[in-house]
């Protein structure tokens, strides 16, 4: 080797060097870096509160509120970003920064047109009987959003996929007992929304090992499973767009029954003919009939992955939207000049996809992986299932946990197999009792872990909140 190339070759490794250096740099940088642009777009909440509402009297509680519902919005969509995209990126069917911004985008979509059913269910129904007290009323659900955020942080950085739904219904009621007794609450109310809670995660089970059953029966096992594919995949598609279609166009008020079915048959006859178009391009790059299969189930496993952000956006962005609306409704500044309806929608919605591109990356790999191993086909149902819950229960208006319901379809689907797995074995000799454990495709730890989050999460919220509104007093 010459004296030239040796110090090429030295040149080379002082290059890699830096490069290697300013790579860990980088990697290390980036949650200090995601931590910042939280914190810019919270005090940028706080600040246009401040112009909106310059020389007002309660301008520190706007404020206050601004920011605080940033926050929450940040929170919750780094915890609920794994109802939508675990399926999808847990069997390879789309990439984890393409899934988030995809999710980002339908969140925001969701929030402001189909938000609002869910939010005056929050608002009116919960506790109306607190409404009208003014600045008190003010400071009570400033103190609930502060309580949510802080339970519902602490639940990400555990890994612990809490619904933020109850979180925001427990901190609420437990400000509203602590600043203004039992009647702060509207009891029956709240007990027709646990039913809610306790009923949407089995059907979103039942429902999605329904349709497992129907995809084996239709597509997978068959003996030609592309060509089954290309005639079902496309209707699912179909289906699940035109869902999401007419639900979209009844939460816009105002839409003739007409209009309505028209835009649904439009969004079914989009979907069939893009899943068409993708299913048949994924075809004919013959890939093998094993590879061709997942790359087909890809198409409807992304679009229901769409279809789930809008439903979460319609549905959790009351957890943002319902708080911080009480808070600008009561306050004696309002005179027409507090920000409502839509825009209010809006500041959740894009906190909510802010949340998900910075912070959901964690959820999304243990939902999606560590509970139970997902394909392409167990997550497409699993996605259907959950969209297809939260959807219809946006439009009755009931506020429900998607983290509940999509968890309970990826215990439906694993719960499923594992029937399927003992029926099928049923002639086998049976097998030790540690065997059979070591067999269980639902982890009961993480089934555990989860169930004991979902349990004390509403006492936890209420028990947080009303020491905050204790402290609050003696300051």
């Amino acid at each position: 080797m010459t004296r030239r190339s040796r110090e090429y070759r030295t040149l080379d490794k002082d290059l890699s060097r830096v490069a290697n250096t300013e790579r860990a740099v980088m990697q290390s940088g980036r949650p200090v870096f995601r931590l910042g642009i939280a914190l810019l777009f919270m005090a940028a909440a706080a600040y246009a509160a401040t112009g909106v509402f310059a020389g007002q009297p309660a301008l520190g509680i706007v404020a206050a509120a601004m920011a605080v519902a940033a926050w929450l919005g940040l929170s919750i969509g780094a915890n609920d970003v794994s109802n939508s995209l675990s399926p999808a990126v847990g069997a390879g069917a789309i990439g984890m920064t393409s899934g988030l911004l995809l999710v980002a985008v339908m969140e925001v979509l969701g929030a402001v047109i189909a938000g609002a059913p869910v939010t005056v269910t929050l608002t009116q129904g919960l506790v109306g009987g607190t409404l009208g007290q003014g600045e008190a009323t003010a400071r009570m659900m400033l103190t609930a959003l502060l309580a949510a955020g802080c339970w519902i942080s602490l639940a990400t950085w555990l890994d612990a996929p809490v619904s933020t739904t109850h979180s925001v219904v427990g901190a609420i009621a437990g400000a509203g007992l602590a600043s203004f007794g039992p009647g702060a609450v509207n009891w029956p109310e709240l007990g027709l929304i646990a039913i809610g809670w306790v009923i949407s995660p089995l059907l979103s089970g039942a429902l999605a090992a329904l349709l497992l059953a129907a995809l084996r029966n239709r597509v997978t096992e068959r003996e030609d499973r592309v060509a089954a594919g290309r005639v079902w995949l496309p209707i699912m598609v179909a289906a699940t767009t035109g869902l999401l279609a007419s639900l979209a166009a009844v939460a816009w008020h105002g839409l003739a029954l007409s209009t309505v079915l028209a835009l649904g048959l439009a969004g079914a006859g989009g979907g069939w003919l893009y899943a068409r178009l993708r299913i048949r391009r994924e075809i004919a790059a013959d890939r093998g009939e094993r590879l061709a299969l997942k790359k087909l189930l890809g198409v409807p496993l992304v679009t229901a992955a769409a279809v789930m952000g809008f439903a979460h956006g319609s549905n959790d962005t009351s957890n943002v939207a319902a708080p911080l609306g009480i808070i600008l409704d009561s306050l004696p500044t309002q005179g027409g000049l507090l920000p409502q309806g839509r825009l209010v929608l809006l500041l959740g919605g894009i906190g909510i996809a802010l949340g998900v591109l910075l912070f959901g990356r964690r959820l999304v790999y243990m939902v999606g992986s560590k509970i139970t191993r997902l394909n392409a086909a167990r997550a497409l149902c699993i996605s259907l299932a959950t969209s297809a819950t939260v959807l219809g229960f946006s439009a009755a208006g009931l506020p429900v946990s998607t983290t509940h319901i999509a968890v309970g379809g990826v215990f439906g689907i694993g719960f499923y197999r594992e029937w399927r797995d003992r029926r099928l074995a049923g002639a086998l000799p049976a097998l030790p009792d540690e065997e059979r454990r070591r067999r269980h495709l639902v982890r009961r730890s993480y089934m555990r872990m989860i169930l004991g989050a979902w349990l004390i999460t509403v006492p936890a919220a209420a028990l947080l909140a009303a020491v905050m509104v204790w402290i609050g007093r003696l300051l």
